[in-house]
C-alpha cells in the first residue's frame, strides 16, 4: 500500500520530524519521543507485518507501545503509514483529539494497547504471546517497545523471568536505552535478559541497518530482545 503526502510522494523517514513538528503544546515529552523515532520507523517500514488494511487480521503482528508517555514519534509513524490522518496531528493533546498524551487503543487506529503507567507493556506482551500460542497461531509476532527506565519496575522482571523458560519465541522486546534508568544492571541491560534465557542483541538505536539486522536475527526457541542505545536523555 502506497501512502502519499501532499506532494504526491511516499512518506519517508525524513518526513517524520516535520510530522512531529505539527504536534504542539505542553506535556510533549520530546526527548522520550525522539529516542524512539528510528526504532519505530525501522519496525513499521521494514519489519512489522501490519497495515491499515490488516488491523482486524488475526494473523497480523502485534506492536505494543509500553513507552507511551512520549507518543509523538509513534503518532508520526502511524500517520506516515496511513493508520491515522495527518490532519489529526495538529490537535495532539487537545481535549477533543483522539491523540492523547498516552495512546488509547479505542481511539487510535493501529494501537494495540492503551499505554499508561510504565511497566505494563512487557507483561501484556507476554500474555499476548501466550494467548496466540493457545489459539494455535504460529505466524503472528508480538513486539513491545519499552524504555530503560521501565526496567526499574518489578512487573517487567517477572515477565522477563517467565518468558525465557516458557520459550516464547514469537515475543520480541525493544529496550530504548537513553540512560534514564535509576538502577544500574550488573553487566548491562542485555545481561538481565540473557540470565532468563532470552536471545539478545545490542545495537545503535540510530543506525537503521544495525537495527534491522538486530530485529531480524534468528532466535529459535527463545524470546528476543534488542537493546537500542541512543544519546542520553540529558544530552
Amino acid at each position: 500500500m502506497t501512502i502519499t503526502t501532499e506532494h504526491s510522494r511516499p512518506y519517508t523517514h525524513g518526513d517524520l520530524h516535520r510530522l512531529m513538528g505539527l504536534m504542539t503544546g505542553d506535556e510533549k515529552h520530546g526527548p522520550a519521543a525522539t529516542s524512539t523515532l528510528d526504532v519505530l520507523w525501522v519496525l513499521y517500514d521494514r519489519v512489522l507485518r501490519v497495515g491499515p488494511e490488516r488491523m482486524g487480521d488475526p494473523e497480523r503482528d502485534r506492536f505494543l507501545l509500553s513507552k507511551g508517555h512520549g507518543p509523538m514519534a509513534y503518532y508520526a509513524v502511524l500517520a506516515a503509514k496511513g493508520f491515522v490522518p495527518v490532519e489529526w496531528l495538529q490537535g495532539f493533546g487537545s481535549y477533543d483529539s483522539p491523540l492523547g498524551h498516552h495512546p488509547d487503543r479505542v481511539l487510535v487506529p493501529g494501537a494495540e494497547i492503551g499505554s499508561g503507567s510504565l511497566g505494563h507493556g512487557l507483561p501484556i506482551a507476554v500474555g499476548t504471546a501466550l494467548g496466540l500460542r493457545a489459539q494455535g497461531r504460529a505466524e503472528p509476532r508480538v513486539w513491545v517497545l519499552v524504555g530503560d527506565a521501565e526496567l526499574d519496575e518489578g512487573s517487567n522482571h517477572e515477565a522477563i523471568a517467565f518468558a525465557g523458560p516458557a520459550g516464547l519465541d514469537r515475543l520480541h522486546t525493544v529496550v530504548v536505552d537513553n540512560s534514564s534508568a535509576s538502577h544500574a544492571r550488573p553487566g548491562g541491560i542485555a545481561a538481565r535478559f540473557e540470565a532468563a534465557g532470552w536471545s539478545t542483541v545490542t545495537a545503535d538505536g540510530r543506525d537503521h541497518e544495525a537495527l534491522y539486522a538486530a530485529f531480524t536475527a534468528p532466535h529459535p526457541g527463545r524470546p528476543h530482545v534488542v537493546v537500542a542505545r541512543v544519546e542520553p536523555k540529558s544530552a
